[in-house]
C-alpha cells in the first residue's frame, strides 16, 4: 500500500484521484465493497477465520480477483484500520476547525464520535480484537494516528479546564472512546436516535461537562 508522510508526521494512505472512466470508478467501488464486506466478515469472524475467497464471494467474485484490488488479505486488514484512524482524525480536526468556541468544539466531537461509533461498529471490533494482524509498522502508523487523535481532544479540553492535568484530561478522552465505542453493541431495543442521545449525555459526563 503506497503511504505518504504528511506535514505532521503522520504516515497514510495517498489520497487515490478520481477515476476518470467508467472501468475506473467501476474498480474503486469494488475495493470500497470489499472493505466493507472484510470488516462485516472480519468482525464476525476473526481475521484467521476469512478468506480471499469469502472476500471475493461477498461481493460476487473470485478470491484471485481480490488480488487486482489488493496484493494480500493482510493488506485488506491494513487498508481497513488505518483508512478508518485517518478519517477519525481528519473529520474530527475538521469539526474543530468548524466550531464556534471550545465548547462547540468539544460538542461536535462527541457527535462526531458518536456517530462512528454507530455507523461503524465492525470497524471497531477488528480494531480491538485484530490490530496486532497488521505489520509493526502499520500498527505503528494506526497508533500514531490514534495518539494524535486523542491529542485533538486533550487539547479542546485543556482550552476549557485549564486548571486541570493533561494526563487526566488523557484518561477522561479515552474513558469516552471506551465508553462510545463499547456502548452500541449492546445498545438493544433503543431507537438509533435515543441511543445517540444517551451517548452524548454519557460522554459531556465523562468528560466532566454538563448537558446543557
Amino acid at each position: 500500500m503506497a503511504q505518504q508522510t504528511s506535514a505532521d508526521g503522520l504516515v497514510g494512505t495517498d489520497a487515490p484521484s478520481a477515476p476518470a472512466t467508467t472501468r475506473g470508478r467501476a474498480k474503486a467501488e469494488r475495493r470500497v465493497a470489499l472493505l466493507h464486506a472484510a470488516a462485516h466478515l472480519f468482525a464476525r469472524r476473526g481475521f484467521d477465520g476469512v478468506s480471499l475467497e469469502d472476500l471475493g464471494s461477498a461481493v460476487g467474485v473470485s478470491g484471485p480477483a481480490v488480488y487486482r484490488h489488493f496484493a494480500s488479505k493482510q493488506a485488506v486488514i491494513v487498508a481497513l484500520l488505518v483508512d478508518a484512524s485517518e478519517r477519525l482524525l481528519r473529520g474530527g480536526r475538521a469539526v474543530v476547525d468548524g466550531a464556534p468556541d471550545d465548547d462547540g468544539a468539544l460538542r461536535s466531537l462527541i457527535a462526531f464520535h458518536t456517530d462512528f461509533s454507530l455507523s461503524e461498529p465492525d470497524v471497531i471490533r477488528v480494531q480491538d480484537r485484530d490490530l496486532e494482524a497488521l505489520p509493526p509498522d502499520d500498527q505503528q502508523a494506526v497508533r500514531k494516528l490514534q495518539r494524535t487523535y486523542v491529542d485533538l481532544w486533550v487539547g479542546v479540553l485543556s482550552s476549557l479546564a485549564p486548571a486541570t492535568e493533561r494526563a487526566e484530561l488523557r484518561l477522561r478522552a479515552q474513558a469516552t472512546f471506551g465508553l462510545l465505542n463499547s456502548t452500541p453493541f449492546s445498545a438493544r431495543g433503543l431507537t438509533t436516535s435515543r441511543t445517540r442521545e444517551l451517548l452524548e449525555e454519557m460522554a459531556l459526563a465523562a468528560l466532566g461537562r454538563s448537558r446543557g
